[in-house]
């Protein structure tokens, strides 16, 4: 079974290599950003994914993304996510294609080689491999406001937002960097569900979603 791998932490990485070819598959691709991410999964002789959510360059969603992409392409194409975080506007998509060959486990709950491992053959063969708290945290989200879900420092950037002022003049307003900003304002699109539109402006929309709370 040949495998792509995407993590960004190269100890991680390469642990993952390790425990996987122990147990018999092959690593056809380790990449740790999204581009390189894509172009394996392009690949036809790639048959399953082990994927990180966060990847370079941005850190958000990208894992995430290209499993989505993937699968549009090869329906049922085996993937399992393995990440610190739940990511729920692109999880809930993922989830619910109902064609499983689906895992999405958080790193620090797996304290089990074996049990892994298990899950990965499960959703290779089909199957569909849930951590209890994914679904847990996803429908926990079904129940507020996509509003409640921002931090303070995020309704401030929001809020400077609606004044129509860019990231730059952003940062100058709160006296923090623009790679911050741009770090708050990418965290307020996922929160409020606002995923990338070529034909919408997530700015504009955003802002309107936090009159409207």
């Amino acid at each position: 079974m040949r495998l792509v791998l995407a993590e960004d932490h190269a100890l991680l990485r390469d642990g993952l290599i390790r425990i996987l070819e122990a147990h018999g598959f092959s690593i056809l691709a380790a990449v740790d950003n999204a581009p390189e991410l894509d172009a394996a999964l392009a690949d036809p002789e790639a048959e399953a994914a082990v994927l990180d959510v966060r990847l370079h360059p941005s850190f958000t969603d990208e894992g995430l993304r290209a499993a989505i992409d993937s699968r549009a392409r090869r329906p049922g194409f085996p993937v399992m996510v393995l990440s610190q975080y739940v990511e729920h506007l692109y999880a809930r998509e993922l989830l619910a294609s109902g064609e499983g060959a689906i895992g999405y486990l958080l790193k620090d709950r797996v304290s089990d080689v074996t049990d892994f491992v298990d899950g990965l053959r499960r959703v290779i063969a089909g199957g569909t491999v849930i951590d209890p708290e994914v679904i847990a945290s996803i429908m926990a989200r079904r129940q507020e406001e996509p509003v409640d879900r921002l931090t303070g420092r995020e309704r401030e950037v929001l809020a400077l937002m609606a004044e129509g002022r860019s990231n730059a003049a952003i940062a100058s307003a709160l006296f923090v960097s623009e790679k911050a900003v741009a770090k708050h304002t990418n965290s307020i699109f996922t929160k409020l569900d606002l995923p990338i539109d070529i034909d919408d402006n997530r700015r504009v929309r955003a802002v309107l979603a936090w009159l409207k709370a």
